[in-house]
C-alpha cells in the first residue's frame, strides 16, 4: 500500500468519516482505479471484522467504521458503475413482519456493503409477499432476514414457505439472523445459513457466493 492507500485504510479502520471521504476523492483525483480504491476499503472492513471477532472491537467501533466505509462508497459507487466493476453479490434484506428492530440488520448490511455486496434494503416489518416480490424483481443471490423477537421469528418460516409457493425458493440463498435465532432454528425452517453477528454474516455470504 502506498501512503494515500494506507491513510484511507486507517480512516476506515478508525471510523473517520470525513477523512475517508477526503482520501477517496484524493485517490480518484490522483488517477487510482475505482476498483483499487474499493479493494483498500474492503481490506480495511475485513480487518474491522477480524478485530471484532478477536474481541478488540465492539459494535460501536464496527458501526463507525461501517459508516466511514459508506461515506466513501457514496463517492465511489458511480465510478464503479462506470468501470463496470461487478459487486460480490446482490442481497435483498429486511426485518420480518411485526418486528421494527433494525439496528442489527443495518449493521449487517453496512458490513456486507463494505465487503463489496450490492444491497436492496426493504426495511423493517416486511411481509412475506414483499420479500417474494423483491426476489422476483431483483433476482438476488441472497435473501437476508432478521428478527429480534421470539414472537416474530415464525415470520422467517412463513417467508420461506411463501418463496416455495411462488416457485422461487431455489433461486435464492436464505440467510437469517437476530438475537433469538440459532443454527438449529435455521436448519429447522430450511434456511441456507445463519450468522450470529455482522462479521460472520459477511464471512458466510462470501463463502456461499
Amino acid at each position: 500500500m502506498d501512503a494515500l492507500q494506507k491513510e484511507l485504510y486507517n480512516a476506515i479502520l478508525e471510523g473517520q468519516r470525513d477523512i475517508a471521504k477526503e482520501k477517496v476523492e484524493q485517490a480518484l483525483a490522483d488517477g487510482m482505479e475505482a476498483g483499487e480504491v474499493l479493494d483498500v476499503m474492503v481490506t480495511a472492513m475485513g480487518e474491522v471484522g477480524r478485530l471484532f471477532e478477536e474481541g478488540e472491537y465492539f459494535v460501536p467501533e464496527m458501526l463507525i467504521a461501517a459508516r466511514a466505509m459508506k461515506t466513501g462508497m457514496e463517492i465511489l459507487k458511480p465510478k464503479l458503475v462506470d468501470a463496470d466493476i461487478q459487486p460480490a453479490g446482490l442481497v435483498v434484506a429486511g426485518t420480518v413482519k411485526g418486528d421494527l428492530h433494525d439496528i442489527g440488520k443495518n449493521l449487517v448490511l453496512m458490513m456486507l456493503e463494505g465487503a463489496g455486496f450490492q444491497i436492496v434494503d426493504l426495511g423493517s416489518d416486511v411481509a412475506p409477499e414483499t420479500f417474494v416480490a423483491a426476489v422476483k424483481e431483483h433476482q438476488p443471490d441472497f435473501l437476508a432476514m432478521s428478527a429480534l423477537l421470539t414472537t416474530t421469528m415464525p415470520g422467517m418460516q412463513t417467508t420461506i414457505e411463501a418463496l416455495k409457493a411462488a416457485g422461487v425458493r431455489d433461486q435464492v440463498k436464505v440467510l437469517i439472523g437476530g438475537a433469538p435465532i440459532t443454527d438449529a432454528y435455521a436448519e429447522k425452517i430450511g434456511a441456507d445459513g445463519y450468522a450470529p453477528d455482522a462479521s460472520r454474516a459477511v464471512k458466510l455470504a462470501k463463502s456461499m457466493v
